[in-house]
């Protein structure tokens, strides 16, 4: 069956990953909206299938958005219509007990009643979740922060949000976890009507656009300028250098206050790797006086721990309505 997945879609994941042991059987559909890609699977059980990912187009706006992610909801049924719940994780301020998208500056949301309308329109159990704390659930089930009790899983892509894991449990409030909006006192203005958030220097966007004003080269985002910096560019190397830091002072403020034992990083920035984690480590460990520095690791789910837990809500949704 020819679905949009297989008209758009930019790349093609393998399939075969070894995810998780529970409802082995159990066919379910995971979506993750970002602000920059939508990427959508099936899971059986524990097995992922193959990874669909198109554009997110955020120029069509709130309406464009919903339209878009409604019809790969109707492609992914139409492909597997054995599925029996279905997973969606969603960047901005979601309400997880309403199952509303209530705003976000990237994806302009107005109180979008996602989950009633994917039931709606397929009869199939929904669980929907923040993308961010979709990821740490994923994180805390089978990745960086299984068996931790404090930690912190950190995205960092078109925005910048955290999963706070917090004696064990994972904060739901829909309000937490928006390390994005400390202010690191950078003089720039923030979509979300503040300044001198983290987010206007250090998303994968805000590095671009730095290293655009400064250099006048156009990127299409922060690993061309990583790899600037590795080359030897000057003005990639002090926009790189400058997310960094912002990272290590926005991070600092969060161990001081909650000291997590592990800090996995996730999102599109963490692919340039040791680049980022090691000189932000060096960053914290300079900045730390009396607090304990913890392990700081890159996600080893890499930039599918968001659909990984949209997986995970989905088998939860299903096991819900079986009561």
């Amino acid at each position: 069956m020819k679905t949009g997945f297989d008209q758009e879609a930019d790349k093609k994941d393998p399939k075969g990953c070894l995810i998780y042991e529970t409802h082995k059987n159990l066919k379910v559909i995971a979506i993750d909206v970002g602000g920059t890609e939508i990427k959508a699977a099936v899971f059986t059980g524990p097995k992922q299938g193959e990874v669909f990912r198109v554009k997110t187009l955020r120029a069509e706006g709130s309406k464009g958005i919903t339209a878009r992610v409604m019809k790969l909801v109707a492609d992914l049924v139409a492909l597997e219509p054995e599925a029996k719940a279905i997973g969606i994780a969603l960047a901005g301020q979601i309400n997880e007990e309403t199952g509303v998208a209530e705003a976000s500056e990237n994806l302009y949301w107005d109180n979008v009643p996602f989950r009633d309308m994917i039931k709606a329109a397929t009869g199939l159990p929904v669980g929907l979740g923040h993308d961010v704390r979709a990821g740490g659930l994923a994180e805390q089930t089978l990745g960086g922060l299984k068996g931790v009790e404090n930690g912190l899983f950190l995205a960092i892509g078109t925005g910048i949000a955290g999963a706070m894991l917090i004696q064990g449990k994972l904060n739901s409030h829909k309000f937490g976890g928006e390390i994005g909006h400390l202010n690191v006192g950078s003089d720039r203005s923030c979509a979300c009507g503040s300044s001198g958030c983290l987010e206007t220097v250090a998303t994968g966007p805000s590095i671009a656009q730095r290293y655009f004003e400064k250099s006048g080269i156009q990127v299409a985002g922060a690993a061309e300028v990583f790899e600037f910096s590795k080359s030897g560019d000057a003005l990639a190397g002090q926009v790189w250098g400058d997310a960094v830091r912002s990272l290590s002072l926005a991070l600092t403020s969060y161990i001081s206050v909650l000291a997590p034992e592990v800090i996995v990083i996730g999102g599109g920035v963490s692919k340039a790797g040791e680049g980022l984690m090691g000189p932000l480590r060096a960053n914290l460990e300079s900045q730390l006086v009396w607090q304990k520095m913890p392990l700081i690791k890159a996600s080893s789910l890499g930039d599918l721990a968001t659909c990984i837990g949209a997986s995970i809500l989905a088998q939860n949704a299903y096991a819900a309505a079986k009561g």
